[in-house]
């Protein structure tokens, strides 16, 4: 029997993750068969879709905010002047860094800003995954991650500006809502930013669906689930000899140099933290049961074969585990 000769390397990581449709082409597999670790998003959200298709004809009118906005004012408990919604998380930051700049402590979030002005900080830390402590403050509190880690909307921090994404809490990244909530009294105002956005900027599906996407949202179940799961992830991890650091997020940083080539075969995708400046470091998001599944048989498999001579089956509609079967197999009944 004749091996085939070795797929070429894996398209590069790109600098955010949600790598899974590139290298899905690469390998020649349905998208909708990988599981993409790469991209932290809420494993035990909702499914998004039968709540959107109830609102898809507002896609026939110009959208207007203002529901959704005052939606979103209700459930964090704040005043709505305070809250602007944005085309997701990053709309959020460049508007809030194009007024008042900002500078970091790396490794820190790509998007924000690397000059003069308030430190800018993620909570969960992203890519650390621990959550900020008591005595530690910053100008801009970056929260896209912080509803899962902490079970409440908001740190609260006192004169600080908060930005922040719906669609990882959602899990609908496509759909793009974020937020910007701005310090009561503060020389920021929700008006400086709205002059900056372009208009429409939020989407009609976004406008019309938000308040029945919030209506389902429980974030202190959530994040008690999340947590369970990050446990159960922990333990398969070191099954198999890695170590993640300890994290409050739903994902887990480990040391792992090469783990993203080595599952990519079998239909997962970690994120690879080099744009963090942090080549030997892999991100991996939470993962729903079957997830978990996955991955342990994948990582198995890998310490039985070398992950040598493999191409990924998918299971029928992205659920449970990846078959491996060997290359020359491809595309046999």
């Amino acid at each position: 029997m004749t091996a085939l000769p070795p797929l070429p390397p894996l398209p590069p990581p790109g600098p955010h993750g949600g790598d899974a449709a590139a290298v899905a082409a690469h390998l020649g597999v349905d998208p909708q068969d990988m599981l993409d670790l790469s991209q932290s998003l809420n494993p035990v959200a909702p499914d998004p879709v039968p709540v959107l298709r109830r609102h898809l004809g507002s896609l026939r009118r110009y959208p207007d905010p203002a529901r959704a906005t005052a939606a979103l004012a209700g459930a964090m408990g704040v005043d709505s002047g305070r809250l602007l919604l944005t085309n997701g998380g990053s709309e959020a930051i460049r508007l809030v860094a194009e007024v008042v700049g900002g500078r970091v402590l790396e490794p820190e979030f790509s998007l924000h800003p690397r000059g003069g002005g308030p430190l800018w900080r993620s909570n969960p830390h992203n890519p650390g995954g621990l959550l900020a402590g008591d005595d530690e403050h910053a100008g801009v509190w970056d929260e896209a991650f912080y509803a899962l880690a902490a079970g409440g909307w908001t740190r609260g921090d006192p004169g600080a500006v908060v930005v922040g994404s719906l669609t990882k809490l959602l899990a609908c990244p496509g759909l793009r809502v974020g937020y910007v909530l701005v310090p009561g009294g503060g020389a920021l105002t929700i008006e400086s930013l709205r002059r900056l956005q372009p208009m429409w900027s939020v989407n009609g599906l976004v406008a019309s669906a938000l308040p029945d996407l919030l209506a389902r949202v429980d974030l202190p179940a959530w994040s008690a689930r999340v947590g369970e799961l990050r446990h159960r992830l922990v333990a398969v991890l070191r099954g198999h000899g890695l170590e993640p650091r300890p994290s409050d997020a739903n994902w887990v940083l480990v040391q792992a140099p090469g783990l993203r080539a080595r599952l990519a075969p079998h239909g997962i995708m970690v994120r690879d933290c080099t744009s963090f400046g942090m080549p030997e470091m892999v991100r991996i998001a939470v993962p729903a049961p079957p997830g978990l599944e996955r991955l342990e048989e994948a990582l198995s498999s890998i310490e039985g074969s070398g992950n040598r001579d493999t191409v990924p089956v998918g299971p029928p509609n992205g659920h449970g585990p990846t078959r491996i079967v060997p290359a020359e197999k491809k595309g046999a009944s």
